[in-house]
């Protein structure tokens, strides 16, 4: 999330698309990830700094592009409400992580000479 602005080097950002407007990129895995790491929608969105109608809403639209929910949430109340990484949902989030590294990896030595050759900010 935001790895530009962190290290003030170019990174590669991973995002596929399946179709037009239907892709998986950086968002929605930092999503995935939040939702993983606090059992919450809310929580982890946020964490991002988003809304929790922003996060819910790419909740159901990754739920929507794959043939299951990636997302399973229970209603709040007195135990309180949560969510979960289905079993899809965390081979998909695990298969971007790894696609994204391997890209990464792989552009490591052209992104170190575009950063050489870049203004940096100006």
């Amino acid at each position: 999330m935001g790895d530009h602005m962190e290290t003030g080097r170019p990174v590669i950002s991973l995002r596929i698309d399946f179709a037009p407007g239907v892709r998986l990129g950086p968002g929605k895995a930092d999503l995935l990830d939040g939702i993983l790491a606090t059992g919450s929608i809310a929580a982890a969105g946020r964490r991002m700094g988003m809304s929790y109608k922003r996060a819910w809403l790419l909740v159901e639209t990754m739920n929507a592009m794959f043939a299951e929910p990636l997302v399973t949430s229970s209603k709040g109340g007195r135990a309180g409400g949560g969510a979960e990484l289905t079993a899809l949902g965390q081979q998909v989030l695990g298969c971007y992580r790894r696609v994204e590294a391997r890209t990464r990896a792989d552009g490591a030595a052209d992104l170190a000479w575009l950063d050489q050759v870049s203004r940096k900010g100006d």
